[in-house]
């Protein structure tokens, strides 16, 4: 069985709390990804593909009656 990767919390936690301000409930309430983002860690992270657009449309389809432009 591979062993799960593990974090440096206390560094992630320093660079939430003290790098970027966040309280903590604001740190705990991140996703990774969002964390990662905020870090500018998202170095090679590649835009959205109009496939995975239509995909994630489909999935999630707007509901009509919400907003009457």
């Amino acid at each position: 069985m591979a062993e799960a990767p593990s974090f440096d919390w206390a560094a992630l936690m320093r660079a939430g709390l003290r790098g970027l301000g966040l309280t903590p409930d604001q740190f705990w309430a991140l996703t990774p990804a969002e964390l990662q983002l905020l870090l500018g860690s998202d170095a090679g992270a590649a835009p959205m593909g109009r496939a995975r657009l239509e995909e994630l449309a489909a999935a999630y389809p707007d509901k009509r009656g919400m907003r009457d432009d």
